[in-house]
């Protein structure tokens, strides 16, 4: 971006308060147990960690919601969790942080994911899940569609978010896609390799370089292949936009039509990657939605990004500091 597109970018920013996408796909509840380690059991070779604090937060497409919630955006969720405690807890959660969860069903045949990690001076030293991965019943998915049929008129955006949990079927994204492009509303899919041909139709996909490669059935090792990746995925699934993020190399950007666009990315410091797809895919869509063009939208997102990974575990940015980092970026 130009020096003389901030005015613009900055507009676009204070406008996320008036955005509203609905994010549907599977819920997760992230557990972080905080602690440190002085010795080696007596039991098994293994670390003891002295526990120091523990904290939840939300996962999945509920962490998505919490991205959006935290830039501004209004932010509706729909998805799946189970008629037990750790549904409540997700749920006391999101509301807390002001999140629409009137789309969030139980199950009382299956549990809400829960992954927990294990910390130690600031490093990872187990990661313990609880889930059980089968497609939802039936009934709940058609509960899904008639909520998101019943708020399609007063969203903006919807962001399909795909951690392969059961939710995000094939029927459902058919439906999905359906109502949506009847209404003209954007489409934005954070994908499960496996489910590549599940998103015919979106509006645009947001897969980092490994799933991109899985997706298209070779791997990216240079420019060409990258190139390629990218036009595959545009062909094959007809979407209007591919956006391949790259990890420390940024961020790539397909349009049917134009040339491959790199973003370099703007983190000043790797702390944790845990989340920054969920910021991308976020802060894109809340920008496209408050009226940014796909590059315009990728390059804040990119920023977004830049800024979570400076911090410890799953993360989120405000408006604010998004406006200051790109603006430091522009060197203003």
């Amino acid at each position: 971006m130009h020096k003389k597109d901030f005015a613009r970018i900055q507009r676009l920013i204070s406008s996320f308060d008036r955005a509203r996408v609905l994010v549907v796909g599977d819920l997760i509840l992230d557990e972080f147990i905080y602690g440190n380690v002085s010795r080696i059991s007596p039991e098994a070779p293994v670390p003891v960690v002295w526990v120091d604090k523990e904290s939840f937060m939300p996962g999945g497409a509920s962490n998505v919601a919490n991205n959006i919630r935290a830039l501004g955006g209004q932010v509706y969720l729909a998805g799946v969790v189970g008629d037990d405690s750790r549904g409540e807890t997700l749920r006391g959660l999101l509301k807390k942080k002001g999140v629409n969860c009137d789309g969030i069903f139980s199950d009382k045949d299956r549990p809400t994911t829960q992954k927990t990690r294990v910390i130690a001076h600031h490093q990872q030293v187990v990661r313990i899940d609880r889930e059980v991965i089968k497609p939802v019943a039936e009934a709940t998915l058609k509960e899904i569609i008639h909520f998101i049929g019943t708020q399609i008129d007063v969203i903006d955006a919807l962001i399909i978010e795909d951690y392969g949990k059961g939710v995000i079927v094939p029927s459902l994204v058919r439906e999905i896609v359906k109502i949506a492009r009847k209404h003209k509303k954007i489409i934005t899919v954070d994908p499960k390799e496996t489910h590549f041909s599940y998103y015919r139709g979106v509006t645009t996909l947001t897969p980092n370089h490994h799933e991109a490669a899985a997706m298209v059935g070779f791997k990216i090792k240079d420019e060409a292949s990258l190139e390629k990746a990218g036009r595959k995925m545009l062909q094959k699934l007809k979407c209007e936009t591919a956006l391949i993020t790259l990890g420390e190399n940024g961020i790539a950007i397909f349009q049917e039509g134009e040339k491959m666009i790199k973003i370099p990315t703007v983190a000043q410091e790797v702390y944790d990657v845990s989340g920054a797809g969920d910021t991308v895919i976020s802060t894109y869509t809340l920008a496209r939605a408050a009226g940014a063009n796909a590059i315009e939208a990728a390059h804040i997102a990119n920023c977004a990004a830049g800024i979570v990974v400076g911090k410890l575990g799953v993360a989120v940015t405000s408006r604010e500091e998004l406006t200051e980092r790109i603006q430091k970026e522009m060197g203003l």
